[in-house]
């Protein structure tokens, strides 16, 4: 079952970049604050928009394993290290539409919103560790006795104010992203979490019954 989780995880992230990345081909309308802060880091100082999302992964899991390990698991690493390696890999490929500067730019990146809840959702079912954005977020809120939401939101609002100072693209589809995300992320999530629950059931049971018979074989 661990191999099932594994490749559920890997398979997420998958999913996770391909929407990060169908959202900044049109960013002109506006990306997630912490996607604003990569590009605007990009476009001031170079590498590789994946690298910065690596690097400032990094820099949140040292600063959760500082405020509380326990949110920090392998899963946790290689999330930090995948979804920059893959939204690079993507855009390098370019095989995702671009920008038209027309409606059909609406539902592209509408389509990435959606994309990012549906790979979140899934990669956070497989159980093997929380994203880097949200153990900071979980540790936090467990040092400052906080609201999850409440340190979520302002968070990712500090994140977009340094990230628009710094030219990052912020528009309309900044606000929009929360609350089409979210209750993609959370479908998604629970639907996961029960499928790979039911799919470990099953496994044990078979498992059990194998060995039943095994003992009863003379």
């Amino acid at each position: 079952m661990k191999i099932v989780r594994w490749f559920t995880f890997t398979f997420g992230i998958m999913i996770f970049s391909l929407g990060i990345t169908l959202a900044i081909n049109v960013q002109h309308l506006g990306i997630h604050p912490w996607d604003v802060l990569n590009v605007a880091l990009y476009d001031i100082i170079g590498l590789s928009i994946g690298t910065w999302a690596i690097i400032i992964s990094f820099l949140l899991i040292i600063i959760s394993w500082i405020l509380d390990k326990s949110y920090i698991r392998i899963g946790t690493f290689l999330n930090a290290f995948l979804v920059g390696v893959f939204v690079d890999i993507y855009m390098w490929l370019d095989f995702l539409p671009h920008a038209t500067h027309s409606w059909l730019d609406v539902l592209i990146i509408l389509s990435g919103i959606i994309i990012m809840g549906i790979g979140g959702g899934v990669y956070n079912a497989a159980g093997v560790g929380s994203g880097p954005r949200d153990g900071f977020m979980l540790s936090i809120s467990d040092k400052l006795h906080a609201p999850i939401r409440r340190v979520r939101i302002i968070t990712e609002s500090l994140v977009l104010v340094i990230g628009f100072f710094l030219g990052g693209p912020v528009f309309i589809f900044t606000l929009v992203f929360t609350f089409v995300q979210s209750p993609v992320f959370q479908f998604f999530y629970l639907k996961g979490r029960e499928f790979l629950s039911q799919l470990e059931r099953k496994s044990m049971h078979m498992y059990t019954s194998h060995s039943s018979t095994m003992k009863k074989t003379p």
